[in-house]
């Protein structure tokens, strides 16, 4: 994420706990939201998690998200300026890849409790959505 923040996975710091942390400042706050508000396109997330499969080119991002080419060159290019993929040419291709495993496993593991809320529900447990968001 951002140099000298620490990262999602070590979020208890050196030895402390989470309710040793002070708040997190109003910049970082806007920053997380920021990168969040990337993610909360289902387009770039589902690109996100291709891509935490391992690295592609546009073209088979594009066969496995089902989008337009131009439309996920797009989508490509804003998460590669936020920082979540980076790139490299390989010849003519340019093949894109994770640059922030982190946010792999934020990705993952918001889509792991929904399929586990999805799944409780279909087992007859309520079905806990998130509420106002279209989830």
């Amino acid at each position: 994420m951002t140099a000298g923040v620490g990262s999602f996975g070590n979020a208890k710091g050196a030895g402390g706990s989470l309710d040793d942390l002070c708040d997190p400042s109003a910049e970082l706050l806007a920053e997380a939201a920021a990168a969040f508000g990337l993610l909360a396109s289902s387009a770039r997330l589902h690109l996100m998690w291709a891509l935490a499969q391992g690295e592609s080119d546009v073209s088979a991002l594009a066969e496995r998200v089902g989008g337009a080419l131009p439309a996920i060159s797009q989508h490509l290019a804003k998460l590669k300026l936020a920082g979540l993929v980076r790139s490299r040419r390989e010849g003519r291709r340019v093949v894109y890849l994770v640059a922030d495993p982190d946010v792999v496993t934020i990705v993952r593991l918001m889509v792991g409790q929904l399929a586990d809320r999805r799944a409780g529900a279909d087992a007859g447990a309520p079905a806990g959505r998130l509420r106002g968001l279209g989830a």
